[in-house]
């Protein structure tokens, strides 16, 4: 059984979730359907919220009004049966009917994540309405009925695999099923979800669950770029990756894939093809557990991000320092991108600032603590980079203009990563396409 998940674009107008109609029946093979919200509603849905906290309920009704517009537009270029369209008026009702009720309603997190919910819910349910109209059989398992994550924000592939397993073997008969990509239930039972791009995250969840033959992730470009296509002009598709290599790619700013999409494809060895929606015949990229050859396959930037110098003579090199250190962040569940030390200072790169208050106050008692904001991570990603010298004289040959803040080398084996302020991102990217690909 395949995976395939659609994007926010693949699914974003009524053309397009019709082109998405015939790429799942293009072969026989058994799949399970993965679909983001329409483009643009997970942003407005984001908008309802932040109005409804700041306890601007007129703002969120224009808001809300505007976006069941853009829905009863949608149904209706999407479907042309009455009967079907009568359906879609019934899930378009609903949904709003909803998202009208929580105006009356105290807000609170919790009814945050259920607004937020909206999107995936509405696309799935129109998307198997359009199915049927078309003779298309196809059966829609709910998302919150199997997917689940624990009181750490984590996913429980066991309980996932026992449940969407149930839920398949109840339709033995069908090949296709929908569900929604992104949302989840936590610990309590709540609606919740997997964070923003978390559709990626659910495909590769499920491929994990049912031991899927592949997982393909259909955008709206085709396959992973070795540079940044809207920064720098000349750029090319990458035919295959290993895990590593784009899992690197992905934490540290490649757009086209979620962060943490790669590790349970990776644990269970399921191949992941990012394939184009607008070009379902370009090859786009395969991920596997092999890299293809080695050297400097691409190059990601992260914005975004802080850089915080703890500066500190007396305790630099005293015993446990470090794990002193690390433990603060550990006690925010903050993550650290970037580390570099000398005798008398750290500096570490972070890109969660939720808890950045807290933080610098328990780091103040180590010494002088200095904050760099507004900076950009910029990694070159490939088998072996670290190991090639020639790569290290080509990448510091074409930056000999860049300020670099810090630098990254020897981690792993599959990544430089430098750090520079954030108004020479494109500068920098422009200057390694032309230094690593001989591309300006």
């Amino acid at each position: 059984m395949k995976v395939l998940k659609f994007g926010g674009t693949s699914v974003g107008k009524p053309e397009r979730m019709h082109a998405v109609a015939k790429l799942i029946t293009a072969d026989n093979d058994p799949k399970i359907v993965v679909l983001s919200a329409l483009s643009g509603t997970t942003n407005a849905l984001v908008e309802i919220g932040q109005s409804l906290a700041e306890g601007n309920k007129a703002q969120a009704k224009q808001q809300i009004d505007k976006l069941e517009k853009h829905y009863r537009t949608f149904c209706t270029e999407l479907l042309k049966e009455e009967g079907s369209r009568a359906k879609a008026k019934e899930i378009v009702d609903e949904h709003f009917e909803f998202l009208t009720i929580i105006l009356k309603i105290s807000f609170n997190e919790a009814l945050n994540k259920d607004i937020l919910a909206q999107g995936e819910l509405l696309s799935t349910k129109l998307f198997n309405v359009y199915l049927e109209e078309a003779g298309i059989q196809a059966v829609l398992v709910p998302a919150l009925d199997f997917m689940s994550i624990d009181e750490f924000e984590e996913p429980e592939i066991p309980k996932i695999k026992i449940r969407l397993g149930n839920l398949i073997d109840k339709q033995k008969d069908q090949r296709i099923f929908i569900t929604q990509g992104y949302i989840c239930r936590n610990a309590k039972g709540e609606v919740d979800n997997l964070k923003r791009g978390g559709s990626d995250y659910s495909a590769s969840l499920i491929g994990a669950a049912i031991q899927a033959s592949e997982v393909q992730i259909w955008t709206d470009i085709d396959g992973m770029h070795n540079n940044d296509p809207r920064v720098v002009k000349k750029t090319f598709p990458i035919e295959q990756l290993s895990f590593d290599e784009a899992a690197e790619l992905a934490y540290f700013g490649a757009k086209i894939l979620h962060p943490a999409s790669i590790w349970p494809a990776q644990h269970f060895n399921i191949p992941v093809k990012l394939l184009n929606t607008m070009q379902p015949e370009a090859k786009g990229t395969i991920i596997t557990e092999m890299p293809n050859g080695d050297g400097v396959k691409a190059i990601a930037a992260k914005d975004g991000i802080i850089a915080i110098k703890i500066k500190s003579s007396r305790m630099l090199l005293a015993y446990g320092f470090l794990r002193k250190l690390f433990e603060i962040f550990e006690k925010y569940r903050t993550p650290i991108d970037m580390i570099t030390t000398s005798e008398v200072a750290v500096s570490i790169t972070i890109d969660n600032t939720q808890h950045i208050d807290q933080i610098l106050a328990e780091l103040q008692p180590f010494g002088t603590v200095e904050l760099d904001h507004h900076q950009t991570i910029v990694s070159i990603v490939g088998n072996e980079v670290a190991a090639t010298p020639s790569i290290l004289k080509k990448l510091f040959e074409a930056l000999n203009e860049i300020p670099l803040r810090m630098i990254s080398y020897g981690g792993s084996r599959h990544n430089i990563s430098i750090l520079v302020g954030g108004q020479h991102k494109e500068k920098t990217l422009q200057l390694l396409n032309k230094g690593l690909f001989n591309l300006e």
